[in-house]
């Protein structure tokens, strides 16, 4: 329940204050973690708690604009109280449209304290020394231990879950094509997991719930991993019923590839390219090179020219031999949602022939420099070697980089500041692969991939090389 204080309209959107109880979930916090969540200093996890709550209570939003949330909102704050029967959310100045009829909506109550959770658990549990982050090994045990202090890890299931990558902004058809996708995909029994935005990660849990439905099938899940950095541009959108926060992109990405049993791409733009290549480092690793991990690439006919982009890209850097590793599927839903049917009963053989848990990749290698947080600055962005003599995982490696980059100077909050400051990110390396590399993101700017349309583009990066 919650106790509405005010209500009002401030001269840049109609506002609540509220005091909230949890819903489930997480009750009880020590002294110490409240005041490290109240703590407003640089050491404090305040800033993070308010710039992640106030994306939960702006759910469904279409901005991108991680900065332009927090001034639409200048005056919210969040604070966390301890009291005698548990803890309870002070919401000063929230956007108003998180609550109905003086009552704060279910799904966000929920949300909220999931907020709460994974920043206190990562607070105290990686911050604090209890894995060892200089070591692969280390890395993986602290995804698991987040997914599963979250409860999304569930024992006793066969594999049923499947990741679903695409951009936030994209066609109006291409929407309604993730959503007959995940309509099929529900029919046949697939729960979802996707980045927990709008747009592509959207889509699918909106056509799964149908199917759901219909199928009347119960306690299903609409997972959503984000991380700090990207939350408050891409708001959970408000199917999402298991939300994640990891610390930063690399372990939220290994979490997708752990606790998804195939990943199906929609149509995006930079930041599925990063994702996708980060997908492909690992699988062309030789020692993944067994490991079954069905990879689709789907969307409406209008979304053909795309993923022929992305393939011709692929193969130039990566080599013919990459896409053994995918299959495109274009304008069929029912195709795909069979393809991942019979892809997911491949993954699960193998986990019972090599004794694997269902509910956590742990056979497959994630390469260390797959895990290390990559700090996107100009310095970093110009060393990344981008050459066809390295490896084929390593230079997967590099360019998911260059990618994580770009996204980070068009959506997220220190990339923007530091393009504001210092230009354009350079980007440079194999004249042939940067020729490739300019041409699709050309095509990503053309396509409004790049931001939600009806907003002007200004390219955070430069292409050398690329005449």
């Amino acid at each position: 329940m919650n106790d509405i204080k005010t209500a009002s309209r401030s001269r840049h959107a109609e506002t609540v204050s509220a005091r909230i109880s949890p819903v489930g979930g997480l009750d009880v916090l020590s002294r110490n973690e409240v005041a490290r969540l109240r703590d407003a200093t640089q050491s404090g996890l305040h800033a993070l708690l308010r710039r992640c709550a106030l994306a939960v209570l702006t759910s469904g939003s279409l901005s991108d604009d991680a900065r332009g949330l927090l001034e639409r909102y200048p005056d919210f704050d969040v604070q966390v109280l301890q009291q005698d029967r548990g803890i309870r959310l002070e919401l000063t100045n929230a956007p108003a449209q998180a609550f109905v009829d003086g009552q704060i909506i279910r799904g966000i109550n929920e949300l909220l304290f999931a907020v709460v959770r994974d920043i206190v658990y990562v607070s105290t549990q990686i911050e604090a020394g209890q894995f060892d982050m200089h070591d692969s090994s280390g890395i993986t045990h602290a995804v698991f231990d987040i997914l599963r202090n979250a409860r999304v890890l569930r024992a006793h299931q066969d594999p049923n879950l499947v990741v679903c990558w695409g951009g936030h902004s994209i066609s109006r058809e291409e929407y309604d094509y993730t959503k007959l996708v995940g309509y099929q995909l529900g029919l046949r029994g697939l729960d979802i997991c996707t980045g927990c935005g709008p747009g592509a990660m959207k889509g699918p849990m909106k056509g799964a719930t149908i199917a759901h439905a219909k199928q009347r099938r119960r306690q299903n899940r609409y997972i959503g991993i984000t991380e700090p950095g990207i939350i408050a541009a891409e708001s959970p959108n408000p199917i999402v019923n298991n939300l994640v926060i990891m610390p930063d992109i690399e372990k939220r990405l290994e979490a997708f590839v752990r606790v998804g049993h195939g990943i199906i791409v929609f149509p995006g733009g930079v930041g599925t390219a990063e994702e996708i290549l980060y997908l492909l480092g690992i699988l062309l690793h030789p020692d993944n090179a067994a490991i079954p991990f069905p990879l689709l690439f789907t969307g409406p006919r209008i979304a053909a020219p795309y993923f022929e982009q992305i393939d011709r890209f692929l193969r130039l850097a990566l080599g013919d031999a990459v896409a053994e590793r995918y299959q495109i599927l274009i304008d069929d839903p029912t195709a795909v949602a069979r393809a991942m049917v019979k892809g997911v009963d491949k993954v699960r053989n193998y986990r019972l022939d090599t004794k694997d848990a269902f509910f956590f990749n742990w056979a497959l290698h994630v390469p260390y420099e797959f895990q290390v947080p990559f700090r996107p600055t100009h310095e970093a962005i110009a060393e990344q070697q981008i050459s066809r003599d390295l490896p084929r995982h390593a230079l997967a490696a590099n360019l998911r980089r260059v990618f994580s980059g770009i996204v980070a100077g068009n959506v997220k909050e220190e990339g923007m500041r530091a393009i504001e400051q210092r230009g354009p990110f350079e980007i440079d390396g194999d004249p042939a692969i940067m020729r490739a590399l300019d041409a699709l993101l050309q095509d990503f700017v053309r396509q409004q991939r790049m931001k939600l349309p009806g907003t002007a583009y200004v390219p955070c990066y430069r292409v050398r090389n690329a005449a």
